[in-house]
């Protein structure tokens, strides 16, 4: 492929249409995630669920500003501090601000990013995902975080696994249920990476906001079909770093994960943070 090109050519061909995954009068996660943060792609079941957990959790917006912050400062670390050109981010959802392509390729032009999720509308908006610097590439995949052989096969295409890769898994673990499940597809993505790669995961904490989390929770899940969102304790979400070597601070909050300022570190959240990276 060459330098700047983008691979995932069913985006030029996709009509949402003709996807039946497409259903605008049922909430998804991705456009409620879009409309806490403040964004216009979303629709009034969407908006229907995002307002009903805000009144549950008023905090929800601020948490998710600071989430998108984390990810921000994550990618710029390891791109400006740790030399990372590649990576693989899944379950990126609809495109904001401050993208991993966008703040990787602002310290290196150079850096390949490829972009997993499973939502129709997502899709829709792969071209503003996929604009690459000339020097580096992007790339689009429409996958399940599950699908965890299938996302590595086609993210070959774009990234060289025998180089180290940040794997970001931002806000996304907590919508698989099963904690063996989910560690399992933690073990297999870091499996496939060699040493020097980089592991990222902000989750949902059970025990951040206790008696607020309980109940935005219980009133998502009544809106979200499918996998719920389950939120986990420190020491749950400490336990997908097994095999890494965390970085300072930890696993914190993630407005707590080298944050900016002392304004920024206090913004409150109800998610785990941290950055491991794959040893020797």
């Amino acid at each position: 492929m060459a330098k700047g090109q983008r691979s995932a050519g069913e985006t030029d061909s996709w009509d949402p249409a003709t996807d039946s995954r497409l259903d605008i009068t049922v909430a998804h996660v991705a456009r409620v995630y879009n409309y806490w943060l403040g964004g216009k792609d979303n629709f009034a079941a969407d908006r229907i669920a995002a307002e009903n957990t805000i009144v549950a959790y008023p905090g929800i917006r601020l948490s998710a500003r600071a989430n998108r912050a984390f990810l921000a400062r994550t990618v710029r670390h390891l791109a400006e501090t740790e030399g990372i050109r590649q990576f693989l981010d899944i379950g990126t959802g609809l495109p904001t601000a401050d993208n991993t392509h966008e703040v990787a390729q602002a310290a290196a032009p150079e850096s390949r990013i490829v972009y997993v999720d499973n939502d129709p509308l997502v899709l829709a908006h792969a071209r503003a995902l996929l604009t690459s610097s000339p020097e580096g590439a992007t790339d689009y995949l429409d996958a399940d975080l599950r699908d965890t052989d299938q996302i590595l096969a086609q993210a070959a295409g774009v990234l060289d696994f025998t180089r180290p890769v940040a794997i970001m898994l931002v806000a996304i673990l907590h919508y698989i249920p099963d904690p063996a499940e989910a560690r399992q597809i933690v073990t297999r993505l870091l499996d496939s990476v060699p040493s020097g790669s980089f592991l990222v995961i902000s989750h949902a904490g059970s025990d951040l906001f206790p008696d607020e989390i309980a109940a935005f929770e219980k009133i998502l899940n009544e809106f979200l079909p499918g996998d719920h969102h389950v939120a986990r304790p420190h020491r749950e979400v400490r336990r997908f770093f097994d095999g890494t070597e965390l970085l300072t601070p930890g696993v914190v909050r993630v407005s707590e994960w080298r944050p900016g300022s002392a304004k920024e570190a206090g913004i409150p959240t109800t998610l785990w943070g941290g950055v491991g990276r794959v040893p020797a």
